[in-house]
């Protein structure tokens, strides 16, 4: 039975590097290494050419090229025969193989260096193992195939959730049960800071709520930039995530207003996969994994799906808590509070807010509780309706009209983790109500 590309999967992952052999004109050979090959379909592969002048040169006087590919699980490798097709400069498959180069560039610094010049297509003409002196590893036992009942349930589970943390938590869950994968995240887009802000988390201790990456860093940032999934699978080649983004102790939040992001030390695999609704990414579900080439094709389409489904279903909550919410909360005066001093100080710059010098929280999410602790001060009343939060930060962050329910979960997961004397709750669709135990003192004119 011949072998067919479909066959060697394994391959295509950028695991360990690809050998291409060309000669030029006279004859002469040259070898060079390369980092991307992707199957294009059951005949072509695509090559990346970065900087190789000599391998370009020899493809384009001699288009007969012979390839080594690598297994990535057993080590066994095949002998591809190759013809020169067309280089590409731009498209849909040359933007794929740039976003795969950038992004695993970028863990190890050479983002700026190893950038694609163009997209080599070659057609094969023959595929050969070749016989190994030693014994190789074995094949991989079969994992199960995505069962496609229990995507299934896990999207309609998804859909029949009425508040945004139950979308995000059915979303995190659907990742564990349906896939097997225990360490992801969600990242909802902050457009007004240009970053993503990490609003649920399962697999991490700590939680890294509150955690931020800048809108272009790394996988994150590149799924956002190009709205496609991106992946590593194997993180010894690369630095990992968690260190190119610089990581801070929890201990040094107060200081730094920073959250650390969390992160898995013994990752060998990331992918993330853009929440999108009608072409506009609102989020990332990021997932990793102590294997190395984790995340086969199927387990792609099952996460883009859930993340699909997960975004959609946000953007129909946060339409139908509008449409819901009343004009204003009823005025109805607290009881004198009970309790010490609540110290509560927001600084105007970042909008960042500490409860008693513990960091909360920055950004939409520290304004919207700003404005609700002025109103209990000055109107004595607990419960709010989003209308009256959109309305009083809308002129200052236009952005807010569209994700106010997933900043008021991260407010809300936020004191919550960190126990703080000041707890929001959920009292009705585009209702909250603010509980304080105890006398509330706002320093608000810090800078």
């Amino acid at each position: 039975m011949s072998l067919r590309l479909s066959d060697l999967s394994a391959c295509f992952e950028g695991v360990i590097p690809s050998i291409i052999a060309t000669a030029a004109a006279d004859g002469m050979p040259n070898i060079s290494y390369l980092s991307h090959v992707v199957r294009v379909d059951d005949d072509h592969v695509a090559l990346s050419n970065q900087f190789f002048a000599k391998t370009a040169a020899n493809v384009r006087a001699n288009p007969k090229v012979t390839l080594i590919l690598v297994d990535g699980f057993t080590g066994d490798q095949f002998l591809l025969d190759i013809g020169f097709v067309r280089s590409l400069e731009a498209g849909a498959l040359f933007d794929k193989i740039a976003r795969q180069l950038k992004a695993s560039s970028a863990q190890i610094g050479m983002s700026d260096v190893m950038r694609l010049r163009s997209a080599d297509i070659f057609r094969v003409h023959g595929i050969e193992k070749i016989p190994s002196p030693v014994e190789t590893a074995a094949a991989e036992v079969g994992r199960d195939p995505v069962s496609l009942p229990a995507l299934s349930q896990a999207i309609k589970l998804i859909e029949q959730q009425a508040e945004a943390g139950e979308i995000i938590d059915s979303l995190l869950r659907g990742v564990r049960s349906v896939l097997g994968y225990s360490n992801a995240l969600v990242l909802i887009r902050d457009n007004h800071r240009s970053c993503l802000m990490t609003t649920g988390s399962i697999g991490y201790a700590p939680s890294g709520l509150g955690s931020e990456i800048a809108g272009g860093d790394g996988l994150i940032g590149a799924a956002v930039t190009s709205g496609q999934t991106i992946k590593v699978s194997d993180m010894s080649r690369v630095r990992r995530f968690g260190e190119a983004i610089g990581r801070e102790a929890e201990a040094v939040e107060n200081t730094t207003r920073t959250v650390a992001f969390p992160q898995l030390p013994t990752a060998m695999s990331q992918i993330a996969v853009p929440m999108a609704v009608r072409g506009t990414v609102t989020g990332v579900l990021f997932v990793e994994s102590e294997m190395r080439l984790a995340f086969r094709e199927e387990d792609e389409a099952a996460l883009d799906i859930l993340a699909g489904q997960a975004a959609s279903a946000l953007r129909a909550n946060e339409l139908e808590a509008a449409a819901a919410e009343p004009r204003s909360a009823a005025a109805q005066p607290d009881a004198a509070p009970a309790g010490g001093e609540i110290r509560v100080t927001h600084h105007r710059f970042d909008d960042s807010i500490f409860v008693d010098g513990t960091y909360i929280v920055k950004g939409v999410a520290g304004t919207l509780l700003r404005l609700m602790l002025e109103w209990h001060l000055k109107e004595r009343r607990s419960e709010f309706t989003n209308r009256e939060m959109r309305l009083a930060a809308g002129a200052r962050l236009p952005e807010i009209k569209d994700n106010l329910e997933t900043r008021l979960l991260l407010l809300r997961r936020r004191l919550e983790e960190k126990q703080a004397p000041i707890q929001i709750t959920r009292v009705g669709r585009g209702r909250v109500r603010l509980e304080v135990k105890g006398l509330i003192i706002l320093d608000a004119a810090r800078t």
